[in-house]
């Protein structure tokens, strides 16, 4: 049995990593892929659980040994999926969420089609800037680099599933939790996990 692969990317600053973590919360089936990465970690982050902090000597070589599902440099930082532990959950029937950015979402896609993939959307290029500005975390060179990616990202949209306006919060975390919850009625998941009905019923997949 396999479990489903949902992928969830947007630019820096739409509220991808609030929504993820609210449907988390709420969802317990699903199981939250840990990036590695070569940034330093931010004030409150943890490793291992926000991410596998690790040094660049140290993510190349797990690069050039073939753990990454994908991988992407981004503002200078890398960021790579454990291939390894994607497959094991996934064979044991786990439903795995990917918070990676655009890059990354393709490369998956191109691995497992069947991916879910959910693209989260700013209201407003200014709205962006805004909440961007309100972190208070990064100068001013920062956010600029930061609304010149998310205008590249957001040319990437097209390539998703699913887009959700993160407008009002609660809806976009109600709209991304019918997402999940649709991508597990398709018939070849429910088929796997009700074989013995399917059976009795007669349904071939």
């Amino acid at each position: 049995m396999s479990g489903s692969l949902f992928i969830i990317a947007a630019p820096s600053g739409a509220g991808k990593s609030s929504l993820v973590n609210a449907l988390l919360e709420r969802d317990s089936g699903l199981n939250l892929s840990v990036s590695y990465s070569t940034r330093a970690p931010r004030a409150g982050e943890v490793d291992g659980k926000n991410y596998h902090f690790v040094s660049r000597e140290t993510f190349l070589g797990m690069r050039d040994r073939g753990e990454f599902l994908e991988y992407a440099e981004v503002h200078g930082n890398l960021y790579g999926t454990s291939k390894p532990w994607i497959e094991a959950q996934m064979r044991e029937g786990r439903d795995i969420l990917l918070e990676i950015d655009c890059q990354g979402a393709a490369q998956v896609k191109r691995i497992f089609p069947s991916a879910v993939a959910i693209f989260i959307l700013p209201p407003s290029m200014a709205e962006l800037e805004r909440r961007l500005r309100g972190r208070g975390t990064d100068s001013e060179a920062v956010i600029a680099l930061r609304m010149q990616a998310a205008g590249e990202e957001l040319g990437r949209a097209g390539g998703f599933d699913y887009a959700i306006i993160n407008t009002v919060f609660s809806e976009a975390l109600a709209q991304l939790a019918c997402v999940v919850a649709a991508a597990r009625l398709r018939i070849a998941q429910v088929g796997e996990r009700e074989a013995r009905l399917f059976g009795d019923l007669g349904i071939n997949l």
